[in-house]
């Protein structure tokens, strides 16, 4: 009694048509996921700090904290 030889012929093709279909579904399931879990959030977050933020009074904060060298505070 000897073992039956594996079937080669074809092979490479029946593992693709079951393979593939999974591998598609499954990177478009994680595509998504990444979508709505990480960057709408992200999008939302940043228009919701710029709804609120004011460059000039934040340039006047760091202009008085002596951060910029070639500006002076206002009070010099």
């Amino acid at each position: 009694m000897s073992l039956p030889k594996p079937v080669m012929r074809g092979l490479l093709g029946k593992r693709l048509r079951f393979h593939l279909p999974i591998a598609f579904t499954l990177s478009l399931a994680a595509a998504i996921a990444f979508k709505y879990t990480v960057t709408e959030p992200r999008k939302q977050a940043y228009a919701d700090f710029y709804k609120q933020y004011d460059a000039t009074k934040e340039f006047n904060a760091m202009r008085e904290a002596g951060i910029f060298e070639s500006v002076r505070p206002s009070g010099e």
